[in-house]
């Protein structure tokens, strides 16, 4: 590569994952002890530099890959974070993204090997310099994109109850939602579309089983 601006500074690129998963009715993120200085052993997002070769998505579809073991999973740019003290190693810019996954696809073999567990949300600790915020504005993101996106899905099993899809929307947006308007809702929604199948792990009589129908989804595909 030819060496041009010798007479500007450099900084260091990276990429932070911002990963959500959905268990127990709770939205969860993956964090782990930081394993390197400064701030060896401070809770922390997963991350990496961004290589000479790479793209940011590239960066962060290898860093995902690696946390994960996952390939196609939901990932959306949440930005970039460039405040000048926020590594007190070296000047760091850092772009977040925020990932999708279902923990139930997880290898928890995984958590052990990189040192990471699934935290509540609601408890989430102080976390490495800025990742605190990175996680807000991830936040920020799913809830503006789950009104017009289906999100929800990349959290829950191929087949799910509508309950579970409504616990789902409840965790991002903070806040209960009414059954009954919820329902009618999800009726309206051609990719979303019930099975012949029923779950029995909470009553008696069971739910009916839904499933996510990719292509009758005109938007984004997750």
């Amino acid at each position: 590569m030819t060496r041009y601006y010798s007479e500007h500074s450099k900084v260091w690129v990276s990429v932070d994952c911002i990963v959500f998963g959905f268990d127990q009715d709770k939205l969860k993120l993956l964090i782990g002890r930081r394993q390197m200085d400064p701030g060896r052993g401070e809770w922390s997002l997963y991350g990496g530099f961004v290589g000479p070769d790479e793209s940011l998505d590239e960066a962060a579809n290898r860093v995902l890959l690696n946390l994960t073991g996952l390939k196609k999973l939901y990932m959306r740019q949440v930005g970039a974070f460039g405040e000048i003290d926020r590594d007190p190693g070296e000047r760091v810019i850092s772009v977040a993204y925020c990932a999708l996954i279902n923990v139930k696809d997880y290898d928890e073999h995984l958590l052990e090997e990189h040192g990471l567990q699934w935290v509540n949300l609601t408890e989430l600790p102080k976390l490495y310099s800025d990742h605190n915020n990175m996680v807000s504005c991830a936040m920020k993101l799913l809830k503006q994109r789950i009104k017009t996106e289906p999100l929800s899905v990349n959290l829950l099993p191929d087949l799910f109850t509508l309950t579970q899809l409504q616990h789902v929307y409840e965790a991002i947006l903070g806040d209960e939602v009414d059954k009954r308007n919820f329902r009618k809702r999800i009726k309206h929604m051609d990719f979303i579309e019930k099975t012949d199948l029923i779950d029995k792990t909470t009553s008696k009589r069971g739910a009916a089983l839904y499933r996510y129908n990719k292509r009758a989804y005109k938007g984004v595909t997750p």
